[in-house]
């Protein structure tokens, strides 16, 4: 096996444990990873405002981070805009549409080249995962100035935006998902993201040619990297395409049955068990 040069990490799930902190055995496995040379990339579906603290917090404000799953990658100090796929406004329209058809409110992130904007429609605050997603994003930045309230998004969208969110109970978001991918088929990729032990779901449709695996590839490319020298790990059906263009891919001991089903991905430990350190250790650390 290649030596690992890029080490990808999802957030949640797999590098936050189950309340939404990092241990401190991840923490000296990363630095130790980053002293020996290995590089890394944080690829996560949040939204580049509420990935941005966790890197800085671990003082990766040198590193790419792939947030929207895939649609934009920036610079947690800089802001600098490394690159970004954005929904086209037709498509985003017809999204919206779709979705007050089904009775679901939507959410559209935007700002790709500031710190990040999240807009939300009036009256959506009546969704109760929808308002309590907003009240988590807020507290993960700590300010609310970047949280808008609009009378119709439809009339807010005149420009192509980053990409629209859904969220509700898994029932619900699977039928609404199985709709969107139907209806908008080669328009729209729809990314799923399931917690069924809290019966949350969040869909996120993003540009169709975007992906956590392309934003990955993007960034192993800038770099020299080939793919054989990138892992992954991750947790939830948004980081497969991630896993499956990583050389070692790893699922954690919280993942989805279907994912740690998968034989060519490796299997560690949960997100509340060093499931991140544990896999560094083994294949970045001891592999030296």
């Amino acid at each position: 096996m290649m030596p690992i040069r890029l080490l990808a990490l999802d957030l949640d799930g797999t590098l936050l444990d189950s309340r939404g902190e990092i241990s401190a055995r991840n923490r000296r496995a990363i630095a130790e990873a980053r002293r020996r040379g290995v590089r890394i990339a944080l690829v996560t579906g949040r939204r580049f405002r509420d990935a941005r603290p966790i890197a800085l917090e671990l003082d990766l404000d040198d590193v790419p981070v792939i947030a929207h799953n895939g649609a934009l990658t920036k610079h947690a100090l800089t802001l600098e805009t490394v690159a970004v796929r954005p929904l086209p406004r037709e498509a985003a329209h017809a999204v919206l549409r779709l979705g007050r058809e089904c009775g679901a409110h939507a959410m559209v992130s935007d700002d790709p080249h500031g710190a990040g904007l999240l807009v939300h429609e009036r009256g959506s605050e009546r969704n109760e995962e929808l308002a309590r997603y907003i009240a988590w994003s807020r507290r993960v930045v700590g300010t609310d100035a970047d949280v808008r309230c609009v009378s119709s998004l439809i009339e807010y969208l005149d420009h192509d935006p980053v990409h629209i969110a859904f969220a509700g109970g898994c029932a619900t978001m699977g039928d609404l998902g199985a709709r969107l991918a139907r209806e908008l088929k080669g328009r729209v990729r729809v990314v799923r993201t399931f917690y069924p032990k809290k019966d949350f779901a969040l869909l996120d449709i993003i540009n169709p040619e975007a992906s956590k695996g392309a934003g990955l590839a993007a960034v192993a490319a800038e770099y020299g990297i080939a793919r054989e020298e990138v892992m992954a790990i991750g947790d939830n059906f948004n980081d497969l395409e991630m896993l499956q263009f990583a050389g070692t891919s790893v699922v954690m001991g919280n993942a989805e049955p279907e994912l740690r089903g998968a034989s060519r991905f490796h299997l560690t430990a949960s997100n509340d068990e060093d499931g991140v350190a544990l896999a560094i250790e083994k294949f970045i650390l001891r592999a030296e």
